[in-house]
């Protein structure tokens, strides 16, 4: 009897050349209006506001907003804002870089 092949996945990493061009293509954009357009083609709106909500609290974190009031404010699990504050303190810099030159601190 043959054996039933399985599919296997394609290895994604956000080290990889697909990773990449994606970074390129966020870059490429002109203005906050080609952006929001690319990222409504890209994401779904359940993904933006999620994504939305996690920069809020970055944004409140810089702040030194109460997780409650983050909380309150996004509706985002105590433990989702916990891995925001943990990224933003001790991850690569890309909350503050981009808190910073978005200037949309608290």
């Amino acid at each position: 009897m043959a054996q039933k092949q399985r599919k296997t996945k394609a290895k994604w990493s956000i080290t990889d050349t697909n990773a990449l061009a994606l970074a390129r293509a966020f870059l490429s954009m002109k203005d906050s209006g080609e952006m929001k357009a690319f990222m409504r083609d890209l994401l779904t709106e359940s993904e933006i506001i999620e994504f939305s909500k996690r920069f809020y609290a970055a944004r409140a974190i810089a702040g030194s907003t109460h997780y409650s009031a983050i909380k309150e404010a996004t509706g985002l699990s105590s433990r989702t804002i916990a891995r925001v504050k943990q990224w933003y303190k001790h991850g690569k810099g890309g909350y503050k870089l981009a808190i910073k030159r978005s200037k949309h601190q608290f």
